[in-house]
């Protein structure tokens, strides 16, 4: 994906992402220790959303843990499909609500190192 950043201006922390114009994968090595199962849930998400829609598509952490999905496309990528984009950002919401939730609890325990509330 080019240099992908890790973290951009915006604080947010790159999980990963995939990119349909150079057809590649990335993964943020900094959350190596997710188990690998998730790793290869979250790839499949990536590469199937951006056969469907095209464009790139980054998984993302928000600064307190949040886990965020952003699109985006080339200025002359005509073909980009951007309301089904934004309709299959929440579909994938909906059917991986357990995945992200585990995934903000994962970043907001190791990285932030907060409590957990019991």
């Amino acid at each position: 994906m080019g240099e992908m950043g890790l973290s951009g201006e915006d604080g947010r922390t790159v999980l990963c992402g995939a990119n349909a114009y150079e057809k590649k994968y990335y993964f943020n090595r900094k959350f190596d220790r997710i188990p690998q199962s998730i790793k290869e849930e979250l790839h499949i998400i990536c590469v199937l959303f951006t056969e469907e829609v095209g464009g790139i598509f980054t998984v993302a952490f928000e600064k307190d843990g949040d886990v965020v999905m952003e699109t985006a496309f080339a200025p002359d990528d005509f073909l980009y499909d951007e309301v089904g984009s934004g309709l299959l950002v929440g579909e994938v919401r909906r059917k991986r609500q357990e995945l992200f939730e585990a995934l903000r609890l994962y970043y907001r325990v190791a990285v932030l190192h907060m409590e957990l509330e019991g």
